[in-house]
């Protein structure tokens, strides 16, 4: 049976948005659309400004502006608005839909592959996009920093008691820092150490705490789950996102872990993607189907995503209180252990 016409002009209209956006990552990650940031250039003087291969960068502007990314006048190309919104700095910067892109496709070819042979391949499957590495961190934070603002911060009161509070806030696995960034520019009485097993993120951390002038309140260092820098139990420990990439280890340990990090009185707060009770519910809304996706992803990964459930169980056979905040139609979580005084 032929291709229903409907449906036809909507993978179309999908393939040209992917190839736009396969386009923008390219532009993003290569500098080219910062190095055009300003002022036009024709390609040889814009692949100058990017240290980038000269013939490889007149094919991508003549791309680019065909899908709208550039605007070309003779040989000379300048950003267009669309352009624009992929610099990283942009307000509510589209950089994220461009990685996001990249990656998905490359997470749809790993899933093939192991569908054929059974392997899992783990966290190194995210090394095999060479170019995404030092986009990471930039990544999560231009795509949770401002869920944090708007959905968070107004939605976990333990923050702004934490806050009100003072003392000290661990970020366990806290990649670029932005997490400790935003929160201890909201609340001056804390102080922040972020401990992460990537050496390029704790540097990447580092300097834009210094950019924010924030190094006499944060510190970071690298180190895993399971090292004991800082060695005094903080007032305030969290996981953002990262919860479910130690839980193979198992709840209990994981559990017992935060325990012995946390003050007494203090508490864990843990950020994490809400997996359904059932499964499917996960259609029928765009932030349910890309969790549905993102189960796939952390599979590929060795992961898999948490219920509200299991997480208040593991804490509270810990020695924890633990209760659960549904935030974003109820796609997102954070658990929050509480510590009881001595």
């Amino acid at each position: 049976m032929p291709l229903d016409p409907s449906l036809r002009a909507q993978l179309l209209s999908d393939a040209e948005a992917t190839r736009r956006l396969s386009l923008a990552y390219v532009g993003v990650t290569a500098g080219l659309f910062a190095a055009l940031r300003g002022s036009p250039a024709p390609a040889a003087g814009l692949a100058v400004r990017a240290s980038a291969d000269p013939a490889t960068t007149l094919r991508w502007a003549d791309a680019a502006a065909a899908f709208g990314l550039l605007d070309r006048d003779g040989d000379r190309f300048a950003l267009t608005d669309l352009g624009a919104a992929f610099l990283p700095d942009a307000p509510g910067t589209a950089m994220p839909f461009a990685l996001g892109a990249v990656l998905t496709a490359h997470m749809a070819d790993a899933a093939s592959a192991a569908l054929q042979s059974g392997e899992i391949p783990g966290d190194r499957v995210l090394e095999r996009v060479e170019t995404l590495g030092p986009w990471f961190g930039p990544l999560l934070e231009a795509s949770f920093g401002p869920a944090f603002e708007t959905h968070v911060l107004p939605g976990v009161p333990e923050l702004t008691a934490a806050g009100a509070q003072g003392g000290l806030v661990v970020d366990l696995g806290c990649g670029n820092g932005w997490y400790l960034r935003r929160l201890l520019a909201r609340f001056p009485a804390l102080r922040g150490h972020g401990l992460d097993p990537n050496p390029l993120a704790v540097s990447a951390a580092r300097a834009a705490a210094a950019q924010a002038g924030l190094t006499a309140r944060l510190t970071f260092a690298q180190g895993t789950f399971d090292d004991a820098a800082p060695l005094a139990p903080a007032r305030l420990v969290v996981m953002n996102r990262a919860l479910h990439h130690v839980w193979g280890a198992g709840p209990a340990a994981v559990a017992r872990r935060l325990y012995q990090r946390v003050a007494p009185g203090g508490a864990v707060l843990l950020w994490e993607p809400r997996w359904p009770d059932d499964p499917a519910t996960l259609g029928g809304h765009p932030r349910r189907r890309g969790m549905a996706f993102m189960g796939l992803v952390e599979h590929l990964q060795g992961n898999h995503l948490l219920r509200p459930a299991e997480v208040e169980a593991a804490l509270e056979a810990a020695g924890f209180s633990a209760t659960t905040h549904l935030l974003m139609d109820e796609t997102e979580m954070v658990v929050v252990g509480r510590r009881l005084a001595a």
